[in-house]
Order: C-alpha cells, then structure tokens, then sequence
C-alpha cells in the first residue's frame, strides 16, 4: 500500500508562469506570503472565489473511513473533509488545527489541549473536545480495527476534562507525540453518530474545509464548499467544490489535463516531464520529500529467513538504474529511507552497486540455488511494475529468477495481510519524524512489519529512542537501529522520489507539499 508518512515541503508555483519542472527550494513554501502577488488580489478586489475543481486521482479510494484505511487515494479525498488535533503547517512542523494551543507538564506525561472557539461539524453540530476523546478511543480500541493504534503505543488515557480541554496522559516521554495524533488524517477526528449509524464509510462527516456530497463510478467523489469552516472568516475554502475522478491510466489522466477535461492531478509519469516544458497551458511542480521506496523479502518464508539471501539480493541490484528507470531523473537512490537534507539524515550504504560475484558468493555461504522471487505489485502504482522489471534482469546475472505478480491494490493489500508472498514492493509518503520511518515497519511489535523481521536490538533502540526528549541523542539512537535495519535487509531500500503535481495554468493557490498532503482549501480558479 501507499502507506502514510511525512518529511521536506516546497511550494507550488503560479500557473501565469506556465510550466515549472526544476527543483523548488525546501524553504520556500509561499504560505505565509499574502502579497497581491501572491494571493491574486487586485485593485479591483478578491478574484479568489468560486468554481468546482476537478481533480484526477491515479487510484481507486478503498473506503472513506480515515480510522480503518491506509490508502493515498483514500486520504487525498479526506485531507479537504476531515481536520486533525493538530497538524504539519508549511514547513511541516507541527500547528494548532482543532486545538489552538497545548502544554506539557514538567514531567513530560501529561499532555493538555485547548479546543479551538466555533468549530462545528458539516452536519451542524458543535465541536467539542468529548469528539477528540471518542476519536482517540476508536483508533485505540483493538476492536476497532483501527490502522494506526500503533502511533498511541505511549498513552495510558484520553479525556474530555470540559468541552474545550483534552488531557492525554502517557505512560513515557514522547517527543513525537504531535506529530503522532496530527502528521495525517488517518488520526483524523470524526464525530460518534456516523460511527454509530455506519454511514462513515458512504457518507463522511467532518469540520474540514469541504462537505461531502456523493460518492458514484460516473460522477466521481463530489464535495462542496463548507461555509461553516473554522477559517471562514479568511474567505477559505475559496472553491465551491472539489470533485475526484479515477483515471488509473497516467498517460490518460495526464491527456485529460491537457485538454482540458480536469483541472489539476496527482502524478505526472516522470518520462513526460521534459515533453513538458515550455507547455504554458500547464504548471507541473516538482519539490523533495520524504517518500522512500523499497521491497520486503518475507522473513517468515525460507530462504528469505536466512539474512544471507537478503543482503545478497541488496548487493545485486543496482538503485541507480532502478530509480532512472522508474523515476527518469526524478529520484535519488538511497540505501537508507531518509532523504538528505534534514536533521534526521543518515547517510549509510554498505552494499556495493551490482555487485554480482559478491552476491554470488553470499547465496553460496547461504547454501542457495535455483532461487525464484514472487514480486507482488500493483499497476495501479505503475512504478512498481517498472522497478520488479529492473530488478528481475538485474538478479538474472546471480542466477534468481524473478516472477512478477501484478495485481490491483485491494488484491495486494490482502495478499500483504495474509502473508503469502515472497517479496512485496510499495512505498511510504510523506514523513516526518524518523519514528514514522522505522516503528511500524521493523519493530517486531509494528502494526506494519509484514516482513517478520525480529531484531531485539533494534527494538529495544527503538524503544529507547521513542521516548528520548534530546534530539541529538535521539537521532544517534535511530541512527544505531537503522545500521542493523539496513545491515539486516529487513527492508531493501530503493530510492527517495520527489512529489510531482501537475495543474492548469487557471488553478492558483495549490501547493505542492513535500508531506504529500493534497489540501484544496487556499486554492482557487482564476477565469
């Protein structure tokens, strides 16, 4: 799955400069700049309102409800319907959204929100801080099924003390407690009665910028302006609506975009990048992130059990190749999952770029031969299919076979469930704090961690880390795991793509973000 994460933002550009393919600095976000420049203001007054975007997904959105769904697609329609406690501003660190402000107590265990004045849900009822207490219980109660309980791993309790004040106590320090409850809306609050009466999943209710409206295979997800908002008061949300189309074709979502048919979309095939250039009808963003690929090789399936096996297929293939043939430029290969060019970077390679004798030799003290790997993909993320292509001509020179399984998400998210694979291969988007890149994927506890891979070592540092309050010891802590997490090849790592949007030259006011967020409130039609 596109599992969610967090890391680096940029901005997005105006359309009246047509097409943008270079490199936004990480700093420069736009944001905070409300200049007329900027915001389109003009003597003549505020141009930024009106009209129905019509935005193209890659995927099929597997359900509506932000508790139980891990999915992109699901989560770029409810980004613009659901809010967060808190959540990451433009340079992604953590700001009030349904909460304003926030203390710590002394001993770090105590944990006291302040609610926001005036929030109400699209049905018309009001917020109050009793919603966050059910919201939290949900994701914690096993019964529920929740996808992300593992990020509560430290909270002992969550109460409503009044209707604006929340109190969430731990059990430890936890330094990413907020980016925790708020780096995504998979830690959305929903209110109980769409719960209770099972329409979470068909008919959505939140306090987010947008209302949802239907949901249909021929008119796409439709959602309409929330006049209510709890920025209405800046003229946000500036559209009337937002409606998302499924166009699984990249090459046919990216000609509807230059006819006309949609306004903005989510991927551009990164071949098409320099086809692009000098296309004034079009503004296509590129910025850094921190989404990572990789495949997992399934430990609890001999041989991929033997950590020999494993770090022979990492010594075998070549990232660079893998990253150009999927990304066309549009990638660094990485061995490690944090890009560069934050605090959290760690910069360790220890495997040799196709290295076949070596790896060759590494199957032999494995005592390995006439070795096949299942490779479980999706075309629904067509990168995937690429990448399992590369690979399978790269391994052919030691000797493994590579069979690519191709199926469509939900297949694969079962697939992944159950265990029945040899090797799968996605990504994770979007993070932010580097225990979103390492916990739920190779702690043995993970919610995540389909592989198997059980290091006690690395639990322990991980532990260990989760609750060190100074930054330099805690990134010394991640550092040790992610040399055993690498060493181990619990998860071969392939690569750090940048996030690529694409819009008319009439869509002003999006930023591409380096989170992957899709936020439509602060964007608008201009003509």
């Amino acid at each position: 799955m596109l599992f969610l994460a967090f890391a680096l933002v940029a901005s997005a550009c105006s359309g009246d400069d047509g097409i943008d393919v270079s490199d936004a600095p990480a700093d420069d976000t736009g944001d905070d700049d409300t200049s007329d420049d900027a915001t389109g203001d003009d003597d003549s007054g505020d141009s930024r309102s009106g009209g129905v975007l019509l935005a193209a997904q890659g995927a099929e959105p597997d359900r509506l409800d932000p508790h139980l769904t891990s999915a992109f697609a699901s989560f770029q329609v409810l980004e613009n319907v659901y809010d967060t406690l808190v959540q990451p501003g433009a340079d992604l660190s953590m700001e009030g959204a349904l909460a304003e402000s926030w203390e710590v107590s002394a001993d770090n265990l105590t944990w006291t929100f302040t609610m926001r004045d005036g929030v109400t849900w699209h049905n018309g009822r009001a917020f109050t801080a009793a919603d966050v207490e059910y919201s939290y219980n949900r994701i914690l109660d096993p019964e529920a099924g929740a996808a992300n309980a593992w990020r509560f791993g430290s909270v002992e309790s969550v109460s409503a003390v009044d209707d604006t004040t929340l109190e969430i106590k731990v059990s430890r320090p936890t330094p990413n407690l907020l980016v925790s409850i708020g780096a995504f809306k998979g830690m959305a609050i929903v209110p109980r009665e769409i719960v209770e009466d099972g329409t979470i999943d068909t008919q959505p209710v939140g306090t987010g910028p947008f209302k949802f409206v239907s949901s249909s295979p021929d008119q796409g997800i439709v959602l309409e302006r929330n006049d209510d908002y709890w920025r209405a008061d800046e003229g946000l949300p500036y559209l009337d609506g937002v409606t998302f189309t499924q166009i699984p074709d990249q090459t046919v979502k990216l000609t509807n975009l230059q006819t006309g048919e949609v306004d903005w979309v989510d991927t551009v095939p990164p071949q098409q990048l320099a086809g692009l250039e000098g296309d004034d009808s079009l503004v296509v963003m590129r910025v850094p992130g921190g989404d990572y690929h990789y495949f997992a090789l399934n430990q609890n399936r001999p041989p991929f059990d033997n950590v020999l096996v494993r770090q022979a297929i990492a010594t075998a293939i070549n990232r660079g190749e893998i990253a150009e043939a999927a990304q066309f430029g549009a990638a660094t290969a990485n061995q490690a999952a944090i890009p560069a060019g934050t605090f959290w970077t760690y910069d360790y390679s220890p495997f040799p770029a196709a290295d076949t004798d070596a790896a060759a030799a590494l199957l032999d003290e494995a005592g390995v031969t006439d070795l096949t790997i299942e490779f479980l993909v999706s075309s629904e993320f067509p990168e995937t299919v690429t990448q399992a292509e590369v690979i399978a001509a790269q391994l052919d020179a030691i000797g493994v076979a590579v069979e690519i399984r191709d199926v469509d998400f939900g297949t694969w998210l079962d697939v992944q469930g159950s265990g029945e694979f040899d090797a799968f291969m996605l990504s994770w988007i979007g993070n932010i704090d580097p225990d979103d890149f390492y916990y739920a994927q190779h702690h043995s506890d993970g919610g995540f961690n389909f592989q198997g891979y059980n290091n006690p070592d690395v639990d322990e540092l991980l532990d260990a880390a989760r609750v060190e309050t100074d930054e330099s010891a805690r990134k010394a802590l991640y550092e040790e795991a992610a040399t055993a997490i690498i060493d181990d090849a619990s998860y071969i790592y392939l690569y750090n793509p940048e996030n690529i949007n694409a819009w008319g030259a009439n869509v002003q006011g999006y930023v591409v973000r380096g989170d992957n967020a899709v936020r439509f409130e602060e964007t608008w039609l201009d003509g």
